[in-house]
């Protein structure tokens, strides 16, 4: 399991929800739940069909995670903008880590595939969905490189687009943490390298206003209920952007730290570029 950040400065505590707070919660909550349960029950029901047709092909089901992941931010009322095109066909997307609420912003415009660490899938509740939508779960240890390998190889030849986390943990939404190189590995395979592109995707919270700029990161000690319900009981929200940068070809990097690095860079600006223009605003 990858150690925790914690930055320079602990996260301040949530304020106690009032009355209208509660209320506030309720009203987005009891929705949402029904949105994302309803959707996780119509994935099941859908696979049923579509596994025996298709096998690790999944050409209806993600339309539906699109449906939800975007009906969640109209339920918690946070705006959702972004730019840039996303890549088409095979290949993987590298993006910043710094909430849970990043699972929903980039499901909620292109079908993706999320890789995740193996203890995600006994979570309860996430767990659930992310097994149901499709997630790769993976093991850190250094054993497991090979058979990681060659499943990733196997989603790719199924035409998915696999996205991952290259800091390995979140932070607190205003910064970019170092890319780990590991997981790169996977596309230098002598089948793969050729015919693969990597897309990197900057995640750009903007803090309701009056708020912490540190808002929606989730990082640290930071328990999931408290924060779960401090965004749906907000008075006000603010805002997610996705920044789609240029794919790269795996082909034109000499190995994974080349492609790694980057990634990071295009990344790291992306963010930069976003939260100064929000700061402008």
């Amino acid at each position: 399991m990858s150690p925790t950040w914690h930055g320079d400065r602990p996260p301040a505590a949530p304020e106690k929800l009032t009355v209208f707070g509660w209320a506030r919660v309720l009203l987005r909550g009891l929705p949402l739940a029904i949105l994302v349960f309803g959707g996780l029950a119509l994935t099941l029901l859908l696979r049923l069909i579509e596994r025996p047709l298709f096998g690790q092909r999944r050409p209806w089901t993600p339309f539906i995670t699109c449906f939800v992941c975007r009906g969640a931010f109209f339920l918690l009322g946070m705006g959702f903008h972004s730019q840039g095109t996303p890549m088409r066909g095979a290949g993987a997307v590298v993006a910043n880590h710094s909430s849970w609420l990043d699972i929903f912003a980039l499901n909620a415009r292109k079908r993706i595939y999320f890789v995740s660490k193996e203890d995600v899938a006994a979570w309860p509740g996430i767990g659930w969905l992310a097994r149901a939508t499709g997630t790769v779960f993976i093991s850190r240890q250094a054993r497991a490189a090979g058979d990681q390998a060659r499943l990733f190889e196997t989603r790719l030849r199924a035409g998915h687009r696999l996205l991952f986390f290259p800091e390995g943990t979140s932070s607190d939404s205003r910064r970019v943490l170092p890319f780990k190189s590991s997981l790169f590995a996977a596309f230098f395979t002598q089948d793969l390298r050729q015919n693969l592109s990597v897309q990197p995707v900057s995640v750009v919270y903007i803090a309701p206003k009056g708020e912490d700029p540190r808002y929606y990161g989730w990082w640290g000690d930071m328990e999931f209920g408290p924060h779960l319900l401090m965004v749906l009981g907000a008075k006000r929200q603010g805002a997610v952007r996705l920044i789609y940068h240029p794919p790269f070809k795996v082909a034109e990097f000499i190995d994974r730290k080349a492609l790694a690095r980057a990634c990071e860079a295009l990344v790291r600006a992306g963010l930069d570029q976003g939260l100064g223009l929000a700061q402008q605003g």
